[in-house]
């Protein structure tokens, strides 16, 4: 059974209906190769039916997202992106400056997922989410930036 038709079945045997829509929308999640916004499923469906709108779109990725089928992340600039877990587990690190994404290994965070339960006995999810993070460009022309402003700072200080 593929990871769609598991994820179908498993929606159905916890009384949820399954539209036409619902499903050519679950389709186009599972099979996308990369994490895929709600406006990107919308237009690669249009291709192929006018029977789905936006909204189901949205109803559709955030019932997959309840039910623990998908994770969704914002990837700056308000783009949440959604993607199934076939994916695996990784952390999207995003630069607030340059809205690179780069990708990283979860495992780097057993340790807080660990910590977080003996502290506060919580059981994390920290498989698959994004972190805001300055990359080493951005961080540079940040310093040069700031290095300049000082520098016109000082300038207009001197009394002639």
């Amino acid at each position: 059974m593929t990871h769609c038709h598991t994820i179908l079945e498993a929606l159905r045997q916890r009384g949820y209906r399954i539209t036409p829509q619902r499903e050519m929308i679950i389709q186009a999640v599972t099979h996308s190769p990369r994490h895929i916004t709600a406006e990107e499923v919308a237009e690669q469906l249009r291709v192929h039916t006018r029977a789905i709108n936006i909204a189901t779109v949205y109803r559709t990725l955030d019932l997959l997202w309840q039910e623990g089928f998908a994770c969704r992340n914002d990837l700056s600039e308000g783009k949440i992106v959604y993607a199934t877990f076939q994916h695996g587990p990784h952390i999207h690190l995003v630069c607030r400056k340059c809205n690179k994404v780069i990708d990283a290994n979860a495992e780097i965070l057993n340790s807080l997922g660990k910590d977080l339960q003996s502290k506060y006995n919580f059981k994390s999810d920290l498989g698959h989410f994004s972190i805001s993070v300055f990359t080493q460009t951005a961080r540079i022309k940040a310093e040069i930036c700031k290095n300049e402003t000082s520098n016109q700072l000082s300038n207009n200080r001197r009394i002639p």
